[in-house]
């Protein structure tokens, strides 16, 4: 018997997301996010796809196709600080890149399928869909692990409009979506400056609540106001402490 498994796209995922840093932590968090799974033609998915706008959910299983090698410990986004075993994570490391996620359906148009609160990066090859079935899938009352609810906690981030004006030049001239990595650095633990990438400001008169996020030569200046758990986003730098 062969010790090897192939596998062959039905399809591959279409989305704004096209960056690693840029993928929420888990789909249910990107409430406003939205793509398209595209089936391959000539095989008969037309008649595959039938009755499947009657579920609001699926199960989308994926592959990690960034991704070239393989972790056995890795660093959650958040929860820990130690490291723990990829397969009590989902890490995309994983020694098969494969990927699981719950998406909101949308609608279906032959073989478009329109998909929301997506985690999966564009470009991603689509193994199989399942649908999602409460009966059976959920099991709220059922422990965890290392892993702490912390949906309670999460920020909310406000943009004010001239760091929009200049997030949207970046995007559209170095392709660089520091609004997507900003929401997903920031809407848990934004004032933790024992992370990777977050340090206190250094301007002058400062305040305990104002904070650096740091993205390759951008820096991401915010403030964190903890009564009323929302971030907002002040500006936009370079590392040299240059407005753009």
């Amino acid at each position: 018997m062969k010790n090897e498994l192939t596998l062959n796209p039905i399809g591959f995922l279409q989305s704004d997301l096209k960056q690693r840093y840029e993928t929420p932590r888990q789909g249910v968090l990107a409430k406003e996010s939205s793509a398209i799974i595209r089936l391959n033609s000539k095989s008969n998915f037309e008649q595959a796809v039938k009755d499947l706008e009657g579920f609001d959910r699926l199960w989308i299983i994926f592959q990690f196709h960034l991704n070239k090698t393989w972790k056995p410990l890795v660093n959650p986004p958040r929860h820990t600080r130690k490291k723990v075993g990829v397969f009590a994570t989902r890490a995309p490391y994983r020694p098969n890149q494969i990927g699981l996620s719950c998406v909101k359906l949308d609608k279906v148009e032959g073989l478009k399928i329109y998909i929301s609160e997506s985690d999966i990066l564009d470009g991603s090859p689509i193994i199989d869909i399942k649908p999602y079935l409460p009966y059976s899938d959920s099991f709220p009352d059922v422990k965890m692990g290392w892993v702490k609810s912390g949906l309670e906690n999460i920020y909310q981030i406000i943009f004010e409009e001239k760091v929009k004006k200049v997030a949207d030049k970046l995007l559209t001239e170095e392709n660089v979506n520091l609004l997507s990595y900003a929401n997903v650095q920031l809407e848990f633990n934004p004032a933790d400056i024992t992370r990777k990438r977050i340090t206190q400001s250094t301007k002058k008169n400062k305040k305990e609540n104002e904070f650096i996020l740091a993205y390759q030569k951008w820096r991401i200046n915010y403030v964190v106001d903890e009564k009323i758990r929302k971030v907002f986003i002040t500006s936009i730098t370079t590392e040299r402490d240059k407005s753009i």
